[in-house]
């Protein structure tokens, strides 16, 4: 199913128009610090995106917003661990004995940000109150510190330890209802997660994936699509930074048709005949990205998947986590609804 359709009059100048003078300086600040953090060689200044990356600390013992948190380490040795947000639900009495488990993979060009960073801390809060839902939100590893496959390794990993240990999760979380979900970069996580997690199913006992939640997915290939063209200088993403995060994250010496940037290109994987979970795809008019997410979509369709694809014909990658933007609420609850039918 598709709903809505965006215009190729949409540019790059038109999407920041569109937004409150508030988003457009927080999209300003980022944009600046971020890439005066990427260096040419290949490296990245964290202590500079520590002076923008808020964390929040979790809230074990006192809910925030009807939700508490706590943080589970997988590996210390490679600082693997999720943050989990429970929320409470004993005031609905139309919420049901049992939860789903979402497994939520953060975005950020696989080089910034975590669990911790504000932004996802708030959207996984929503996320575990709004569904209702048992929320995972995983710390993988970053480039490019660390490169291809240790994010996919990390999130796999993550997967199988929820199966394994049965004392992790609350006693009402459904393990046998579990959803992947991800923005951006975590959107990608989520898909190469979800074919791993498929090719290798007789690995898990309890876990099943039953869904797939892809929010404007990060993709990409050595052509250049319209889109990329089309909205040069839109919000956050470009095609200068998107080509610097996949040399960050890809091996060396791959370009950009690799299999884990163009899922859908000459080196993709078939899927067809894998249980790949039925996946709801959103994505937004203003993204430089949206031609990859289409294309994304259509694959999945091609390959004999349940997909749904959601378009905010007037929305900038990434906008659902700016609270102030009324698309955002709109999201949770088709995230919500998403959850509810499968």
């Amino acid at each position: 199913m598709t709903t809505s359709s965006s215009s190729n009059s949409q540019t790059a100048a038109s999407a920041w128009a569109s937004l409150p003078w508030k988003t457009r300086l927080s999209l300003w600040v980022l944009s600046k610090l971020t890439d005066s953090a990427r260096h040419a060689d290949g490296t990245i200044n964290r202590r500079l995106l520590s002076f923008i990356d808020f964390k929040s600390s979790p809230t074990p013992t006192a809910p925030v917003k009807g939700v508490t948190t706590s943080d589970v380490t997988v590996d210390p040795t490679r600082q693997l661990w999720f943050r989990l947000f429970v929320p409470d639900t004993t005031s609905s009495p139309s919420s049901s004995s049992s939860l789903p488990v979402v497994v939520f993979f953060h975005g950020g060009g696989f080089s910034y940000l975590n669990p911790a960073s504000f932004a996802y801390d708030t959207v996984a809060r929503k996320f575990a109150r709004k569904i209702p839902a048992v929320v995972v939100s995983v710390n993988y590893r970053l480039c490019p510190e660390h490169r291809y496959p240790s994010q996919y390794d990390d999130g796999f990993d993550v997967l199988t330890f929820l199966d394994q240990n049965d004392d992790v999760l609350p006693k009402n979380a459904d393990r046998s209802r579990c959803f992947l979900a991800g923005d951006s970069a975590g959107a990608n996580v989520a898909h190469h997660v979800a074919v791993r997690a498929a090719r290798e199913k007789d690995q898990f006992q309890v876990m099943k994936l039953v869904g797939l939640i892809s929010i404007q997915p990060f993709f990409g290939g050595e052509g250049r699509v319209e889109s990329e063209i089309r909205l040069h200088g839109a919000p956050l993403v470009s095609i200068t930074r998107t080509d610097w995060l996949w040399k960050a994250f890809l091996p060396e010496g791959s370009d950009r048709d690799h299999e884990a940037a163009n899922v859908t290109g000459p080196n993709a994987v078939d899927i067809s005949g894998l249980d790949y979970p039925s996946t709801l795809v959103f994505v937004g008019g203003f993204d430089p990205l949206l031609d990859w997410q289409k294309r994304y979509y259509q694959w999945l369709k091609k390959s004999g998947k349940e997909a749904k694809l959601i378009e905010y014909p007037n929305s900038i990658h990434a906008f659902y986590v700016f609270p102030e933007l009324p698309e955002s609420n709109q999201l949770i609850s088709q995230v919500k609804d998403f959850v509810a039918s499968v």
